[in-house]
């Protein structure tokens, strides 16, 4: 029987994996969903995610793609996965798919929000695991202000992680902006690009926060995405407060 097509969109709390893509000896959200897939399709799958979310990182809308063996239902599809996935990985959405569908290669576009904590309670157990728990004002002007200089397309070699082989460093971003978070309680961060290299959001979003606590001068920000390396680089923010928002795929109806 041919092997159908399918697009799903998977929500995670990232605190207890390796990330997504599969390593040895270590638990990742990709050796999670093959061992389900597995289980139903009697057969070993291998599932394509749109974006590599990194040890601690969570999804709100990370997309996969893979090929199952029969003719599923997607609301039974998606009770089945459901019911074999552990408790931090749920099944947001399941639908067919068009033939040849790949999570990553099909994408235009994704949105990463990053949480931001300044008040103390940010330290709270109940928040910790998925805020950057910096427990300090910041200058919201210097966020802003940081956030507007990353809008345009830009090299950002200066702001990845080192080892990245890769045909070229450019990311086109066409969102950047900081809201305010209600109750004093700090910032999210919203960035949406076409692409985006290894930790790249936690470098900007480290870089901004230096900026906008008076570390760093604002002529840091295009210095750094003129840069050919990274070793004058903030140190990247912390994994909790990052979230893999939502993809886009504007070829496919109603995204799937």
């Amino acid at each position: 029987m041919a092997e159908l097509p399918w697009y799903v969109v998977l929500q995670y709390a990232g605190r207890d994996f390796a990330g997504w893509q599969l390593q040895p000896a270590e638990r990742t959200v990709q050796g999670e969903v093959e061992r389900v897939l597995a289980r139903l399709a009697g057969a070993a799958v291998r599932a394509h995610a749109a974006g590599r979310t990194d040890a601690g990182v969570h999804a709100l809308g990370q997309v996969i793609s893979f090929t199952l063996p029969r003719a599923w239902d997607a609301a039974e599809l998606t009770r089945a996965l459901n019911a074999l996935l552990p408790h931090d990985v749920w099944v947001a959405d399941a639908r067919p798919a068009p033939a040849g569908f790949h999570a990553r290669k099909d994408a235009t576009a994704r949105r990463y929000r990053y949480v931001l904590g300044c008040d103390p309670a940010s330290a709270s157990p109940f928040r910790r695991p998925y805020e950057w728990a910096l427990q300090r004002a910041v200058d919201a002007g210097a966020l802003e202000a940081g956030a507007h200089a990353f809008l345009g397309e830009h090299d950002f070699r200066g702001l990845s992680a080192v080892g990245q082989i890769k045909p070229h460093y450019r990311c086109r971003i066409t969102r950047a902006e900081w809201t305010e978070r209600p109750h004093a309680e700090g910032y999210i961060f919203t960035v949406e690009a076409d692409r985006f290299l290894h930790r790249m959001v936690r470098f900007m979003v480290a870089l901004m926060v230096d900026v906008a606590l008076g570390r760093r001068a604002p002529g840091d920000i295009p210095r750094m995405l003129a840069a050919e390396q990274n070793a004058d680089a903030s140190p990247p923010a912390p994994p909790e407060g990052l979230f893999l928002e939502s993809v886009q795929y504007p070829h496919l109806a109603k995204g799937a």
